[in-house]
């Protein structure tokens, strides 16, 4: 048996099997090669909707649409064998209903292979989580500081700080768990609220701005490998390959420019004829 076909996926029921236990390693790809490198050390892959910001150049996630959706996973499908594949339901794909939800939930796993979907989970979510899972959809939630509320929301910062928002997201990754998520994202939270979470909720938690206390942590990996001038503050920079990039043009563009590139190993030559066959 080839080592490809002996790789065992990791399914949603392993990730919520390890609540309380080993944390579980996740981050984002939006491609193929990406996802390679990330398939032997992440438990699961997020195919986020921050591409619209991260890939796309966007200033929310707000515009980012469904088939943008498919054509990442599908891409990130290609190169992960290993890793659970979560996928993000982009604003607009499932408000409006339960049977609008489905409906673009299952074009997600239809489409692209990948083997849950996560939602943003609003006051309105459970009844959709509930609806979803029960038809065969695995689904991760995402309570705390939820990006595609950004015009509701007016920025990008820390929630939770009120006794009625920590009630609000309290009960809302409460809700989220009862209806059947898998798991559930807690994003920019105090450390004391998101480990309030993780204690009331039976499923993991999977922290990014939030506490190590979580059952497992996020990251977009664009932003840990150091790819933008800017970061979050709850980001951890394990590279900076921005920087090592921009080295790396500069000195193609100045061999370009002094005709150092190509170098003979870099160019094709015509073979030596062959020498004829005595008559």
């Amino acid at each position: 048996m080839s080592a490809q076909a002996a790789k065992k996926r990791i399914t949603t029921a392993d990730i919520a099997a390890r609540k309380g236990g080993e944390p579980i390693v996740c981050l984002t790809a939006y491609d193929a090669p990406t996802a390679a490198i990330l398939d032997d050390v992440c438990d699961l892959i997020l195919v986020g909707d921050s591409a619209g910001m991260v890939v796309h150049g966007l200033t929310s996630t707000v515009g980012v649409t469904m088939e943008m959706m498919i054509l990442h996973a599908q891409a990130v499908m290609r190169g992960a064998e290993r890793a659970l594949v979560v996928v993000d339901m982009p604003f607009g794909s499932y408000e409006a209903s339960k049977e609008q939800a489905f409906a673009n939930a299952a074009r997600l796993l239809k489409e692209t292979g990948a083997q849950g979907v996560k939602l943003e989970s609003g006051r309105y979510a459970a009844e959709t989580i509930r609806f979803l899972v029960e038809r065969g959809v695995p689904v991760m939630g995402h309570v705390g500081l939820r990006p595609q509320a950004i015009n509701v929301l007016g920025a990008f910062k820390a929630r939770g700080r009120t006794t009625a928002e920590r009630a609000e997201i309290l009960a809302e990754a409460e809700a989220t768990a009862a209806a059947g998520a898998f798991a559930v994202v807690v994003e920019g939270v105090s450390e004391d609220l998101a480990q309030e979470v993780t204690e009331r909720v039976r499923i993991p938690t999977i922290g990014i701005g939030a506490s190590s206390a979580c059952d497992g942590q996020i990251l977009v990996t664009q932003d840990m490998l150091g790819l933008f001038d800017w970061t979050p503050k709850f980001v951890k920079r394990y590279a900076g390959l921005r920087g090592a990039i921009r080295e790396a043009v500069e000195t193609y563009a100045g061999e370009v420019r002094g005709r150092r590139f190509p170098e003979a190993a870099q160019v094709y030559r015509l073979d030596p004829p062959k020498p004829k066959k005595p008559a």
